[in-house]
């Protein structure tokens, strides 16, 4: 087995408020060390987006990695990404996850595109990518 394993990749905006409440959320309750982090602003991020064919300068779209860097790597995006974060948590958020799927992904992503044109008004946002805590700074791909 490789180092990143069967680890999951979330590429997330790093000046977001809102995106770097979401990895400290997920870093606290990935008691399995499922998941790494890398900033779209990173020259990671921009290598995998490209190689799926996505804009490395829409900052409005958290991605999430599986099998990365492996020949069958998967790119998924706004709810979907979401959901299969949750998913990967506990099982109480698990269960959440599954509640949220029988809502319709177009409905989904309507609330997720809504969300994204606001989250800098509501959660701020910062001149450069924050810097992860100490204990945390080995899941960072990149920042």
């Amino acid at each position: 087995m490789d180092e990143f394993g069967d680890r999951s990749l979330i590429l997330y905006d790093g000046v977001c408020g809102l995106c770097n409440r979401l990895n400290a959320f997920v870093l606290k309750r990935d008691s399995r060390d499922h998941f790494r982090f890398a900033s779209l602003q990173s020259s990671t991020a921009r290598s995998i987006l490209l190689r799926h064919g996505k804009d490395p300068a829409d900052l409005d779209t958290l991605y999430l990695v599986l099998q990365y860097a492996k020949p069958n790597e998967k790119l998924l995006s706004r709810s979907f990404a979401v959901l299969e974060i949750l998913s990967q948590l506990n099982p109480g958020w698990a269960c959440l996850a599954k509640l949220l799927r029988l809502v319709p992904s177009p409905l989904r992503d309507l609330g997720y595109r809504l969300i994204a044109k606001v989250r800098y008004k509501i959660f701020g946002k910062h001149d450069s990518c924050l810097i992860p805590k100490k204990e945390w700074q080995a899941k960072f791909l990149e920042v």
